[in-house]
């Protein structure tokens, strides 16, 4: 088990309770409706329950007060696990005495903020969505890199989320002096992983059709759900790189397919073409495969 850090909002249970209930917030959703969606429950961790009930109580606390919504109950059980101690006892330990110290310092200063009711609740935020997108979903770029060769890659899906923007680009194995055409990428194949599976065939097969033929590929592992390796390129920083790419037409990865593998940011051109030279190298690391634009492309 990994401690993260210190703070109430550290680590991934505490973003994940804390973003969960402002995301809802933040899109205008009635605050019984929050508490509907995010019910404040017990859940069952393990040997470890009351350290991640003290992330949860704590961050889910933060969060409501934040919005001048926090309730007694809620605020008594806060008080509870300081009491517990859970998180102070597992970071003396798994840290030292000033980990542990440092985590009863930010228990003490939580309780004391939520225990006297909020004076600037927070406004719940409207974030900029961008619509002058540089590329579209599925469009097929080619460009050159310093050996004077062209590669591809594909946009798989634009995300944005409070506020950014950010294009995922797939890569594929094309790589040729001369430019590409949509057809020649179907001799060729797309960056990606394979993810255990522990469900049965029928459940992955439906949730990602024709996985099956990508099994015969790599018949050492069994049955796997695929994951695509991603390059995120924030939309501020491709207005900077846009004029290296040529878009060349369509290639749409099939929806099944678009499960998310591996990713890595480029916020430069210089950093997007290491990525790529270390494809090979980054291969042998992360496992990565690769598999037929035939199958997963329609």
């Amino acid at each position: 088990m990994a401690t993260d850090g210190v703070k109430i909002i550290d680590g991934d249970l505490a973003h994940d309770t804390y973003w969960s209930i402002m995301d809802l917030y933040d899109n205008n959703v009635e605050i019984e409706t929050i508490k509907v969606q995010i019910p404040f429950v017990r859940e069952h961790y393990g040997i470890e329950d009351d350290f991640y009930h003290e992330i949860f109580v704590t961050s889910y606390a933060l969060a409501f007060w934040e919005i001048g919504e926090l309730t007694k109950e809620v605020l008594e059980e806060v008080i509870s696990v300081n009491k517990i101690g859970a998180g102070v006892k597992l970071w003396t330990e798994q840290a030292n005495s000033k980990e542990g110290q440092a985590r009863q310092k930010e228990l003490n200063k939580l309780i004391k903020k939520i225990s006297e009711p909020n004076s600037k609740i927070r406004k719940r935020k409207k974030y900029r969505k961008v619509t002058n997108f540089y590329i579209q979903v599925d469009d097929l770029l080619t460009f050159k890199l310093k050996d004077n060769f062209y590669r591809a890659v594909i946009c798989n899906s634009i995300h944005q989320y409070r506020g950014e923007c950010s294009y995922m680009l797939t890569q594929t194995t094309y790589k040729s002096r001369a430019k590409p055409t949509v057809e020649d990428l179907y001799k060729y194949d797309i960056a990606g992983i394979t993810i255990g599976a522990g469900d049965d065939i029928k459940t992955i097969i439906s949730e990602q059709p024709e996985v099956d033929k990508l099994w015969k590929l790599y018949s050492y592992i069994g049955e796997f759900y695929l994951g695509i390796e991603n390059i995120g390129i924030e939309h501020q920083d491709f207005i900077n790189l846009k004029n290296k790419f040529e878009v060349i037409g369509k290639l749409k990865i099939k929806e099944g397919f678009k499960r998310g593998g591996t990713f890595s940011c480029a916020g430069n051109f210089e950093k997007f073409e290491k990525l790529l030279n270390d494809y090979d190298d980054e291969k042998k690391i992360l496992a990565n495969k690769r598999f037929p634009v035939e199958i997963l492309c329609e």
